[in-house]
Order: structure tokens, then sequence, then C-alpha cells
């Protein structure tokens, strides 16, 4: 439990991309191109912060590793989904995403929409595959709750009301609920994947969704941060778009100090959330103070 969290979270990365290369097979003939499209959305690079969430969560309860990889993978296909339509035109118009470009920059906006479709398909494929889960109930649970998360009352939701609040002037509140949905709701699936596949009693489910609440929103606040201190070479996409299309996030209404404090005062919070669990949080602890300290 002593290993440092930049170390944990690399080795689950090289776990994470292993298992997503075999999940996303090169194809053959017309549709060669999707699968490559698709294989050059996941693999190569990320952080895999949500996939961490999800083993460190099924390590609480004693859930089967290769379960919880297959659980992990599922919620990483969602969210390279997201970013692969996040970054095309009609949305963010983004060029560079991890250090390299974009899908639609890569293929074409065509292929990107496709390879996006294509992706959050194969999130509930694997999650539906017996070998995810022995009980059939476990599986509906987890496709159920990744459906909640990703779609109009989660992050898609949040996404609409993102592009909706362009050039307005939304307050604290407004902000909050936004990224709740557009980052917090997934993030909240990945930390309670782990309760849902050790059919964990219902109030420690519930302290993993408040934790991941409090983490989402400093995870965020910390996006914010790097948006208007960052730069492009460390942060591996373009820095200064939030202010440039006047999009009102916690930075812009805290000013940065206030910002910073927020970010921490909702990690210390976040932290706290897992006293049910002692020493064996110690790493998802760890994860709340890195949130906050990360410059990518």
């Amino acid at each position: 439990m002593n290993e440092p969290i930049e170390a944990a979270l690399a080795a689950n990365a090289a776990r994470i991309e292993t298992a997503l290369e075999a999940l996303l097979p090169n194809g053959e003939g017309y549709e060669a191109g999707l699968h490559e499209a698709m294989r050059y959305a996941c693999l190569g690079g990320g952080k895999r912060v949500r996939p961490f969430l999800v083993m460190e969560t099924s390590g609480l309860f004693g859930v089967d590793e290769a379960c919880a990889l297959r659980v992990a993978c599922a919620i990483e296909l969602v969210h390279c989904y997201s970013l692969v339509h996040d970054d095309l035109p009609a949305m963010d118009d983004d060029d560079m995403r991890r250090g390299r470009l974009t899908v639609h920059k890569a293929f074409d906006e065509a292929t990107a929409i496709l390879a996006g479709d294509a992706l959050l398909t194969r999130a509930f494929e694997v999650l539906s595959q017996p070998l995810t889960h022995g009980d059939a109930g476990v599986r509906a649970d987890l496709v159920l709750a990744l459906a909640l998360a990703s779609g109009a009352e989660g992050m898609c939701g949040g996404q609409m009301m993102d592009l909706a609040a362009e050039g307005e002037r939304l307050d604290i509140g407004a902000i909050t609920r936004l990224q709740r949905l557009k980052t917090g709701a997934i993030i909240g699936f990945a930390a309670q994947s782990g309760a849902i596949l050790g059919k964990a009693p219902a109030h420690m489910r519930h302290t993993l969704v408040a934790f991941a609440h409090d983490l989402g929103l400093a995870f965020q606040i910390a996006d914010d941060l790097i948006d208007v201190e960052g730069n492009a070479a460390a942060a591996g996409k373009a820095t200064g778009k939030d202010e440039a299309r006047g999009k009102a996030t916690f930075v812009s209404i805290l000013g940065v100090d206030r910002a910073r404090a927020q970010a921490q005062l909702l990690a210390d919070q976040a932290a706290r959330h897992l006293d049910l669990f002692d020493a064996k949080a110690d790493r998802l602890r760890a994860l709340t103070r890195w949130a906050v300290r990360r410059q990518s």
C-alpha cells in the first residue's frame, strides 16, 4: 500500500491497455477502417483513472480481478467514445487529444462518429457477457447503472448543458450540476461498480457514490485550473479554450486561489468518506490527493 499513486496508476493503465487490446481486435474488409479508428481512440494513452476506480473498489469486496477488469474496460470504452465525440467540430472542435491528433483529424468526421458509436455499444456488449459476472442480475445492474450514468440523465445531458451554456453567465450551482452530470456521473459509476460486482450492502454502495461525487468535482476543478494555468505540451491538449469560448467554469466564477482551495476541500472530504474501509482504501485516498495536484 506504500506504492506511490503514480506507479499504481501506471501499472493499472498497462493492464487496461493489454485488456483493451484483446477486446478491440483488428477488423477485415470494409470495416477495417472502423476497427482501426476504435483502436486509435482507446489504445496508447490515457491515465485510466476510471478503470483504476473500478479495480480499487472491486478490491474492497474481494471481487475476482478478471471480472473487475472487464468492467474497467467497459467504462474506458465509454470514456473514449465520449472523448471522440467531444472533440468533433460540432462539439468542442479539438485537434489534439493525449498529445496526438484527435480521431476525426487522424481519420475523418464520419469515421470518428461511427467509432464512437461502436465503442459505446461494445461497452454494453462486454458488460452483458457471462464472463463479466456469473450472476445475470449483477450484469443487469451494471448495464443499468452505466446506461444511467452515460445517457441523457448523466454524461450526455451534461454535455448538452455545456454546449447550451457557452456565452452564458452560469452561477456556481449550475456549474456544479453541469459537471456532476458531464464528468461526475461516469466517475460515480466507476466507484460503485466494485460494490455492484461484490453484491455489497446498500450503505457501502452509497458511501462510494458520495466519495465519487466529491472526487469528481475536485477532479473537474483541477481540469479547469489546468486549462487556465497549464500548457498544451504537458496537458496533451489545447489549453485556454474555456475562456476563449466564454465558458463559465469553477475558475472563472471563484478565481484561481478559491478554486484551488475548493478542490482541496472536496478531495479531503472525498477521502473521509472512505473511513468505513480502513487501510484497504489507502490507494483511493492517495488518488484524491493526486487528483488536485496533477498537471495533465
